[in-house]
């Protein structure tokens, strides 16, 4: 008994506060006991790591408790929606490994909302008000002071039907005519104020074409749609907790107007608000992200330096390290700035045991083993992932391993030799030896020429090095007795000069040098009345993006489609871009193996 009661604890402890309050309003049978939630963005640009917290969320509630959760598009304004994004916002909820009940439209429901709308004037909960946007806006009042009436207020409810009407015609100009909730200009909720319930646009909708000149705002399409799908939970951001009131009322209006019977409160959608996900040194806005691709910033919507789904996706993050780190971080009703090294920590942790581990050398200098016979090449087994294990813990092998090829003349990486390293440089320099992975043990030659400098150096007019030279032990081949020989030096990866492959590195950091870029734009227009990308170009990191073409990778790489996850052995987790071809293979860098501090203030 005391198992079970320690397990319901455990369980009831990993519920995060609103998945309790959905179980809770299960046991109660509330909506009959269904569970249905939804997910609605807007289509209007691409998703990005913010979404994938309330898509975690949305999908996550409705798979855990055995319901259902639709996508639906809030496609209320038209000269900012396309099927581009439609499609790109339903690629990426795929690619985070959810599925839909059915994808919904709030366009569905605009015929619904109109009639809504009329029977809200008739009912003297309406009005057309013909006022500026100005005069309106002077009216509101403020938080502590009430707002002033309109003088439209009072007009004959038929006369607002007939103006009503007239704003769908298409001969109305956009902004000489608003419909208006009635409410109460005195509420102290701002949102009460006689909230704009439609409003005028002349444009053809690229679902429902010419059929509508008039369209409805967003807090009079998205608690009624909800209402209008069945959805039982809606779940919201902190941003939306002014709206909740709001929200109420226009589901329990709209439930009087379809006649439905029953209690509102055992029957009604519920909103719940949680907090946004804000990540250090990142902008997550839609508009400034079109800004971005629009003036070529970036190379696009899933350019690796973007915080959009595609962007991290191509960067080389994989689905489960994207909900793992948002998990990690939880969902609360406050908001935070959280650290973006988390969320690499998440990456890191994940990709160490799916990425199949490949050598690269970024920055190569030769290496020739004198004593290695020419034209002689062995293959030597490398092991895909070292973290692969069977339920026993021990590593998997059968299908593990792939061969690299070893020869004569290798590379390796600049770092990695040191002509004067001292005792605690621990990797290759005259009279040092070292380890190649999956070969053999080398070592240098302390031996200098009459002018003092050591022969196993080659270098070039300027004094670079262009060349180093070794010898093998033959006996100490990985796998061998003689692999067991101990050494100081460290092991180093390599790969053959006749057996590599040029190829493309892309190595990113962030895209901003500001801890909080949305803040410091927003204080900079303020000071210099600049807007728009001349706001953001002080706060851009000239160094978002480095490209190193010099960098050689084995021929096993090569076969790897794009988008593989790959660990460059001691050097980083890398994908395979989507610009890769085999003629000229890309690869990007998704992240360190360890943390640094790459970000600057």
């Amino acid at each position: 008994m005391a198992e079970n009661v320690n397990s319901n604890a455990e369980e009831k402890k990993s519920l995060n506060f609103i998945e309790q309050r959905v179980e809770k309003d299960l046991a109660e049978g509330k909506n009959g006991g269904r569970l249905q939630t939804r997910f609605p963005p807007e289509p209007n640009g691409y998703l990005h790591i913010g979404h994938a917290k309330a898509i975690a969320l949305d999908f996550g509630i409705a798979e855990r408790f055995g319901g259902v959760c639709n996508l639906r598009m809030d496609d209320t304004n038209p000269q900012k929606e396309d099927t581009e994004y439609v499609e790109a916002i339903e690629r990426d909820i795929k690619w985070l490994g959810f599925h839909w009940g059915k994808v919904c439209y709030a366009s569905d429901y605009f015929q619904d909302l109109w009639d809504f709308a009329e029977w809200c004037i008739m009912q003297g909960r309406a009005y057309v008000d013909e006022q500026t946007s100005e005069e309106i806006a002077a009216q509101k009042g403020t938080p502590t002071e009430a707002g002033t009436n309109s003088p439209y207020r009072d007009r004959p409810a038929e006369e607002s039907l007939r103006l009503f009407r007239e704003m769908n015609s298409g001969n109305v100009e956009p902004g000489k005519m608003i419909l208006r909730a009635k409410i109460d200009m005195a509420s102290p909720n701002m949102h009460f104020r006689d909230p704009i319930m439609y409003r005028v646009l002349n444009m053809e909708h690229w679902r429902t074409g010419k059929k509508w000149n008039a369209y409805p705002m967003y807090d009079f399409t998205h608690g009624q749609s909800d209402y209008l799908e069945g959805v039982t939970h809606s779940i919201c951001t902190l941003e939306f907790v002014p709206h909740h009131e709001l929200y109420d009322l226009f589901v329990t209006w709209i439930k009087e107007w379809r006649g439905d019977k029953g209690d509102i409160e055992d029957n009604r959608p519920r909103q719940f608000e949680f907090n946004k996900l804000n990540l250090n040194y990142t902008l997550m806005s839609k508009r400034n992200l079109l800004i971005l691709t629009k003036e070529g910033i970036v190379n696009g919507w899933d350019d690796p330096r973007m915080p959009t789904i595609c962007g991290i996706r191509r960067r080389g993050y994989s689905p489960q390290a994207i909900l793992n780190f948002i998990d990690k971080i939880g969902y609360t009703t406050f908001d935070a700035l959280n650290d973006i090294k988390l969320m690499e920590a998440a990456c890191r942790e994940d990709l160490n045991t799916r990425a199949t581990r490949v050598s690269a050398v970024v920055n190569p200098v030769r290496l020739i083993i004198d004593n290695y016979p020419e034209g002689k090449v062995e293959e030597m087994q490398a092991i895909n992932n070292p973290e692969l294990r069977d339920t026993e813990g021990n590593t998997i092998m059968e299908g593990n391993t792939h061969t690299i090829r070893f020869s004569r003349e290798l590379y390796i990486e600049r770092d990695d030799f040191m002509e004067d390293g001292g005792k605690k440089f621990l990797r290759l320099g005259p009279g040092k030896e070292v380890r190649l992975k999956n070969a053999y043990i080398i070592a240098c030659s302390d031996e200098q020429d009459e002018q003092g400098n050591y022969k196993c150096i080659e270098k070039d007019s300027q004094g670079n090095i262009t060349c180093i030279h070794a010898t093998y032990d033959a006996e100490s081949r990985s796998g061998l007795p003689g692999a067991d020989r101990k050494i100081k030096g460290k092991t180093l990866h390599w790969v053959s000069c006749q057996h590599s492959i040029p190829c493309e590195v892309r190595n990113y950091e962030c895209l901003w040098t500001c801890e909080n870029p949305r803040d410091a734009i927003k204080q900079y227009e303020k000071e210099t009345g600049v807007r728009g990308i001349d706001a953001m170009r002080p706060f851009l990191n000239p160094e978002s993006l480095t490209v190193n073409r010099n960098a050689v990778i084995e021929e096993f790489a090569a076969t790897m489609p794009a988008l593989s996850y790959l660990q460059f052995q001691r050097i980083g987790y890398f994908n395979v871009d989507t610009d890769s071809t085999p003629e000229h293979l890309v690869f990007n860098k998704t992240v360190g193996l360890k943390d640094t501090n790459i970000y600057k203030k």
